[in-house]
């Protein structure tokens, strides 16, 4: 069984994520593009996939930030596409949805942490589900996060790293 794993032509593990990606709001002035990502070694039983990315480090007082959550990806998908978390859905694969972030609706939300903050991370977590459909599209990101988490028979990480100095 080959082992499941989660990469982006876009930024190397642990590396810096460009201002491709970069939030364009709040003071930040980048483009706001979803980043390209594939994947390999799905494991036996997968239903569909999930794809959520999380900012642990966000002053929130503990909740970090919700970037990015897509759910209900086709189990035949290897990946997305970039700009493939446009607000309106139109460039993921068909069935796939996505949940409203921290920014407040759905689609990519890329990187603005406050200035001198340091470096964030970026986590991409794509799960492997044994569900077909999770109807989770009007959640919050905190229950979405739980719903996936629930259903997930395994999981793969990518992170990227990103500071406004």
């Amino acid at each position: 069984m080959s082992q499941f794993t989660l990469s982006s032509p876009d930024f190397a593990p642990n590396g810096p994520i460009a201002m491709e990606q970069v939030f364009n709001g709040f003071g930040c002035s980048g483009q706001n593009v979803s980043p390209a990502l594939a994947w390999t070694g799905a494991p036996e039983g997968v239903k569909s996939y999930a794809l959520l990315c999380h900012d642990p480090d966000a002053p929130t007082g503990g909740a970090g930030w919700w970037h990015w959550l897509v759910v209900n990806i086709p189990a035949s998908a290897t990946g997305l596409s970039k700009n493939a978390g446009t607000a309106d859905g139109t460039n993921l694969p068909v069935g796939a949805v996505q949940v409203a972030t921290d920014f407040g609706g759905p689609g990519w939300g890329g990187p603005c942490p406050p200035v001198g903050h340091g470096p964030h991370r970026y986590i991409f977590t794509l799960y492997a589900l044994g569900i077909e459909r999770l109807d989770v599209a009007t959640t919050g990101a905190s229950l979405a996060g739980f719903m996936v988490n629930m259903n997930t028979i395994a999981k793969t990480s990518l992170t990227g790293i990103f500071e406004r100095k």
